[in-house]
């Protein structure tokens, strides 16, 4: 398999500029686009900002003990590193990958990525 090829964009200086609430969720912007990260044991995600299912937003939800995050609506649970649905119902979260460098923190969209 081929690997991936990149556009790269800066969200943010540093964490203290993400605005994560009291369940370590934020929302920010990535190629014009609202997104949603996510912070669990010093590391960040980022992810689609609605929920696969019904549309709930993610950033309302929560970070469970194992990682994942939890959509408010009806508790669908993805993991934050794969999209992977853990809960059972069969549904994928788009995800992308997150790099802190010393000029900031950075999401990578695939170059092909739409919205």
């Amino acid at each position: 398999m081929a690997d991936k090829s990149y556009n790269w964009y800066k969200i943010a200086e540093n964490t203290g500029e993400l605005d994560f609430n009291e369940n370590n969720l934020a929302t920010a912007q990535a190629n014009g686009k609202k997104i949603c990260i996510g912070r669990f044991n010093e590391s960040l995600f980022a992810f689609a900002q609605k929920c696969p299912h019904a549309g709930g937003y993610l950033s309302d939800g929560y970070i469970d003990a194992l990682g994942n995050v939890v959509c408010p609506l009806h508790r669908y649970k993805y993991d934050m590193s794969n999209g992977r649905n853990v809960s059972g119902e069969g549904y994928y979260l788009k995800h992308w990958p997150v790099e802190i460098r010393e000029n900031g923190i950075f999401v990578g969209m695939e170059k092909s990525f739409w919205f």
